[in-house]
């Protein structure tokens, strides 16, 4: 096999026959924690067995393919539309989203043994990632543009067309990748939402309604305003 054949062959492999990998949940007992989702519909055993017996990798033999719909997103963020002390802030107040991906497969029966195989295979394969959702796993999507890793399959939708006489042949994989660790969620956090949360310093006395200077104590400022500082002073024994 030639250097562009290979190459050519691990391209399909990652990015056609099988670019949905299973993290965790129903991997979890595989060494490594990944499965390659092409291992769900029992093709991978008679891939390896080709190779062996012709000492070629070919990829034409695999059923389903893989192939990314438009509006994957590789940056989402949301800007703040509610009014802002300046446009310099207004214009930094961004916060970024979880990112979504979708993947067509297409599945054709080959040959006449298919209409027999499909039923099963495809059951199996829906039940696998509903068992894989349960339990907690999530998704790595290769894309040849971007890799999207801790990602959550949302659904897996019939996209077939009226172009072919068969039915069920397009489905529609959509993935979310949200922000699942404290890492992301921190980065993911502005500057100004940042101001906010940690409390901004008081330098104004317009901030309270007491009219006592900056740093004194509440009641300071009550005892030297009038009616409230007497009422103070006559409950605590004052004069």
């Amino acid at each position: 096999m030639n250097i562009a054949n290979a190459s050519r062959t691990a391209y399909d492999l990652a990015f056609q026959v099988s670019p949905i990998v299973l993290t965790g949940g129903l991997a979890s007992g595989i060494l490594g924690g990944n499965l390659p989702i092409s291992a769900l519909y029992g093709q991978v055993a008679g891939f390896v067995q080709g190779a062996l017996s012709t000492g070629s990798l070919g990829t034409e033999d695999f059923q389903y393919r893989f192939v990314p719909l438009p509006g994957s997103t590789v940056i989402s963020q949301t800007v703040g539309m509610y009014p802002f002390a300046n446009q310099l802030v207004a214009a930094n107040a961004t916060v970024q989203q979880p990112l979504s991906i979708s993947l067509q497969m297409i599945a054709p029966v080959k040959d006449a043994g298919g209409y027999l195989t499909k039923l099963a295979i495809f059951t199996a394969l829906q039940q696998s990632l509903l068992s894989h959702n349960a339990s907690g796993g999530s998704y790595t999507v290769a894309t040849p543009s971007f890799i999207y890793t801790g990602c959550l399959l949302t659904s897996v939708t019939d996209i077939t067309g009226a172009e072919t006489k068969q039915q069920q042949v397009a489905w529609q994989f959509d993935f979310v990748q949200p922000l699942i660790s404290k890492q992301q969620a921190l980065a993911a956090q502005s500057a100004l939402m940042s101001k906010l949360s940690n409390g901004a310093q008081i330098t104004s006395p317009s901030w309270s309604s007491a009219s006592a200077t900056n740093g004194q104590p509440a009641q300071s400022g009550l005892l030297n305003n009038g009616i409230a500082g007497s009422v103070i002073n006559f409950l605590s024994g004052g004069p």
